[in-house]
């Protein structure tokens, strides 16, 4: 007995010591000594609280000129060279951008494709099966509110060799804040699915891919203020179905059931009456880990206030997947200006944790919380813990183990949409503190 204690020691101290040494050179290990490292660095994080000393920040890609409007960013390795990047959306500029992870922690960024305007939305996916990923951009036109058709949804495609060529799948429609692909149908070829915020009009629909680089649209939903409409298969039948959040005066949570031949039924899940509730983001992600698809989505939204900020009544709330199509709501906690939820095990426990960042907080008040973590106990019981208070302005926020040793890492985007402009930021990297 005595014998495997001491075996089950060295182990552990064997496994810190990998650890160590490979943060601090920041250089891909082999699968066996990450392996090890990830489990030594899990335990080191459940004894590790979260709270405004858990992560470092640091800027990464290009330094923010003028008042940055990052819109979206998405974590992929884009080049498939095992190190995760960051594609950058930025409305003020008009550019998708690409910061490249080069080596182990360094990152460098460049503009990828011919500019969009307004882009909103990232998605990745081997559209036309070529074994490279393209780059799928929502495009509003303007960033601002309009009711004009100035809307479009833009593939940028990838030849392999980090060139990447502009191509409109569609345009001259109200404002698009979503696109994804997905199978829809038994084609076994990609749809699409688009969400058009629109202003006064908009719309949701599915893009059937006739194959060649032809779509037919059929229209989903004709309401405006779609924010995200993500593919999914709700109710484990082997079907892909739709989910979407829809803001403006509808403040619903949406879904559409899919039979399988791209016939859909529309379900709303939630809703609330208050018009002015903010909806501003939805993932999907098995919060309680039952093996069902669960809704986390945000409501902060201040851009139409006629004073730009937070309200009383916004948070971040949970859809919880029970089966046979129904769904239980769960209040996870109160965040002015909430943006964009994430759902991440930030401190190796097992337990998933919910992130959110603030975009449209009272940045007057030195005390605003510009990113929150939600601590889970376990049993789906919520502690607001204090990431950050600046910078401020943060519309986007993703979770992703960005050097491969089983740490999450969070990546932030700000909108500097309203004064003041105290802390100004574009992108930036949160890191474990060591």
């Amino acid at each position: 007995m005595k014998r495997l204690l001491c075996a089950v020691v060295t182990a552990l101290l064997v496994a810190g010591v990998l650890v160590f040494f490979l943060r601090a050179r920041r250089m891909p290990a082999s699968a066996q000594a990450s392996t090890a490292a990830a489990a030594g660095e899990r335990r080191v994080l459940q004894k590790q609280p979260l709270g405004p000393d858990f992560y470092a920040s640091r800027a990464i890609g290009k330094p923010a000129e003028g008042l940055p409007w990052i819109t979206d960013l998405l974590v992929v390795d884009l080049d498939g060279d095992g190190l995760k990047d960051v594609l950058v959306c930025d409305g003020r500029l008009n550019k998708v951008s690409w910061i490249r992870q080069v080596r182990l922690g360094v990152f460098e960024e460049q503009d990828i494709g011919q500019p969009v305007q307004g882009p909103a939305h990232l998605e990745v996916a081997d559209l036309r099966g070529t074994g490279h990923l393209d780059v799928l951009v929502s495009s509003m036109g303007v960033v601002p509110p309009d009711n004009e058709k100035i809307g479009s949804v833009v593939v940028l495609e990838n030849d392999g060799t980090n060139h990447f060529t502009n191509h409109v799948l569609l345009d001259n429609v109200a404002r698009v804040t979503y696109v994804q692909a997905a199978h829809l149908t038994q084609s076994g070829r990609l749809d699409l699915v688009v969400g058009q915020f629109g202003y006064i009009e908009g719309e949701i629909r599915w893009m059937e891919n006739l194959g060649g680089g032809q779509f037919k649209s059929h229209q989903l939903l004709d309401l405006p203020g779609t924010i995200h409409a993500p593919a999914v298969d709700l109710n484990g039948d082997g079907k892909t179905d739709i989910v979407a959040l829809v803001s403006q005066d509808s403040e619903e949570v949406h879904a559409f059931m899919n039979d399988g031949n791209g016939n859909f039924q529309d379900r709303v899940l939630h809703g609330s009456t208050n018009k002015d509730y903010g909806s501003s983001g939805l993932v999907i992600a098995d919060v309680n880990q039952d093996g069902r698809p669960d809704i986390v989505y945000t409501n902060g939204d201040g851009f139409d206030y006629a004073t730009p900020g937070s309200r009383p009544w916004h948070g971040v709330q949970w859809l919880e997947n029970k089966g046979a199509g129904k769904f239980l709501f769960h209040r996870v906690g109160d965040f002015p200006g909430a943006f964009s939820p994430v759902v991440a095990d930030l401190r190796g426990t097992g337990y998933n944790d919910i992130v959110s960042c603030s975009g449209f907080n009272d940045w007057n008040d030195p005390d605003a919380v510009s990113l929150m973590a939600f601590e889970n106990d376990g049993s789906e019981h919520f502690t607001p813990r204090i990431l950050a208070h600046v910078p401020t302005h943060l519309i986007v926020v993703k979770a992703a183990d960005m050097f491969n040793d089983g740490r999450i890492e969070l990546v932030t985007g700000a909108f500097m949409f309203y004064p003041p402009y105290d802390h100004v930021s574009r992108v930036t990297l949160w890191e474990h503190k060591e």
